[in-house]
């Protein structure tokens, strides 16, 4: 946790500079919109997207006002898809607080996510590249794709590790990549030079949601979500993926039966928890996130080293042993 503080501290201004541009980008005259979206941005999390936008650009030829328009616009993007995953989900908190939702009725909510989602593209605009928009663009879709692929996932009761690496690498890893490749053609640099540590930042997203999914497993208040969340809404992550396909079969059939009916039981999910943390589920992700993490290292070989190519490393470690 200290390196990543250190990388928040050395980008203060920036950050500070991109949060401006989200304020005023939001700010409106209609009393109960800004009175939802002051209260929302209070908490703004650890905005490890938008860094990574100002790191890629810093990578290459430094940070720009371009840089923080671009950072803005996936954060706000960003934002949007939570807000109305959160309605999806019926979430009654998030980061510690209560959700839109939750204080201001579903119909709010989903409108305060498309506000989001307006003055998203409307600060992409403002960056003056059609690379950015449609990075803006191409994200929004993949995003969607990605939630309907968790959709049909569980509805098809799809237990396979490939299937769940491609519905995260559009859910997740999509908006870590459009980070840094926005963040590089900001800093003039061709999408050519910038494809090693597009795909850098793809298997770093992809660590991301794996840590994420495991966070499920564990009973931990300051996690902020609860335990076995995932399982509720039938969503069947790495860890139990891998205990399924090999525990012993008699075993394995009996924890299928149980996500394939549906409407599981407290007992039943911590059944489930319990099977896949003792057939080595949560081990065997954390093994698939640091071989991740070794293969990946030879795409940054090819940049000089900087203190922000460090800073890459760095948030890859924080991902893969953040506690929340």
């Amino acid at each position: 946790m200290e390196n990543f503080d250190n990388i928040v501290s050395r980008l203060r201004p920036e950050l500070d500079g991109m949060n401006g541009i989200i304020s005023a980008s939001l700010h409106t005259e209609n009393d109960m919109m800004q009175q939802v979206v002051s209260s929302y941005l209070r908490t703004k999390g650890k905005q490890i997207r938008p860094i990574m936008v100002i790191l890629a650009a810093k990578l290459f030829n430094g940070c720009n006002e371009h840089t923080l328009h671009a950072g803005a616009a996936l954060e706000m993007l960003h934002n949007a898809s939570l807000i109305h995953d959160d309605v999806v989900d019926e979430t009654p908190l998030r980061r510690g607080r209560p959700t839109i939702n939750f204080t201001w009725g579903n119909h709010i909510a989903v409108l305060v996510g498309d506000f989001f989602v307006s003055n998203a593209l409307a600060a992409a605009i403002r960056t003056d590249r059609i690379s950015i928009i449609q990075a803006v663009s191409d994200l929004g879709k993949e995003l969607s794709l990605g939630e309907i692929d968790q959709i049909c996932n569980v509805r098809e009761n799809r237990f396979d590790e490939p299937s769940y690496i491609n519905m995260i690498r559009q859910k997740t890893a999509s908006l870590f990549r459009s980070c840094v490749r926005t963040g590089a053609a900001t800093a003039g640099v061709s999408e050519r030079e910038a494809a090693p540590l597009v795909e850098y930042a793809e298997v770093l997203g992809l660590c991301f949601q794996i840590k994420d999914d495991i966070f499920d497993y564990y009973n931990d208040p300051s996690i902020g979500k609860p335990t076995g969340n995932d399982l509720r809404e039938g969503k069947v992550t790495l860890p139990l993926i891998y205990a399924l396909n090999n525990a012993p079969e008699q075993e394995s059939e009996k924890m299928k039966a149980l996500l394939v009916r549906g409407n599981l039981t407290d007992e039943e999910i911590h059944q489930l928890i319990d099977f896949a943390i003792r057939q080595g589920g949560v081990d065997y992700a954390f093994e698939t996130m640091r071989r991740m993490q070794q293969e990946s290292e030879s795409l940054l070989q090819v940049y000089p080293d900087t203190e922000w190519k460090e800073c890459f490393r760095e948030i890859f470690d924080f991902i893969i042993s953040r506690k929340n």
